[in-house]
């Protein structure tokens, strides 16, 4: 009883490694300083919001529009799209279109690092939903526009 409990232990233990290095490995590729792009972003940056955008917050999925068959339309990634969704109930300011955020993000750095961090747009107010309200770090939010103002990376 008692080697099939430190059997457990040790192969729970050991699961929680390999998670853990599964899920840290793949970031701290995202810490190399690895010089500034063409456009004068930082490479590793670039990279990092490229992660940020495409895998965590999944920006492109109402941020870019769709062909008939609901396929993101790649040629178009981050140039605004009708929002997808609309809720259950009526809502009277659910927004019917997702603006452009690629390229030339809507708002200045320093907005959309306000907006990224705390949820709160120019207009002083959060946004309306389906637009999540992100708490990004103030480094994650500058990594998510290096990559939205670097359309060379969105391949």
């Amino acid at each position: 009883m008692r080697n099939e409990i430190t059997l457990r232990k040790w192969i729970g233990v050991f699961g929680l490694g390999v998670a853990a290095v599964a899920i840290l490995l793949p970031l701290s590729s995202y810490t190399q300083d690895r010089g500034p792009s063409a456009g004068g972003e930082n490479a590793a940056d670039v990279a990092r919001g490229k992660y940020l955008v495409e895998n965590v917050a999944m920006c492109g999925q109402c941020h870019t529009p769709r062909d008939e068959n609901g396929v993101l339309i790649r040629s178009q990634w981050l140039q605004g799209a009708a929002v997808p969704w609309i809720p259950a109930q009526k809502q009277a300011n659910w927004p019917l279109q997702a603006p452009r955020i690629g390229g030339i993000p809507p708002a200045s750095d320093a907005d959309m690092i306000k907006l990224l961090t705390t949820g709160i747009w120019t207009s002083g107010k959060q946004l309306d939903f389906p637009m999540m309200p992100f708490r990004m770090s103030e480094a994650d939010a500058k990594a998510v526009i290096a990559y939205l103002k670097t359309p060379s990376a969105w391949k």
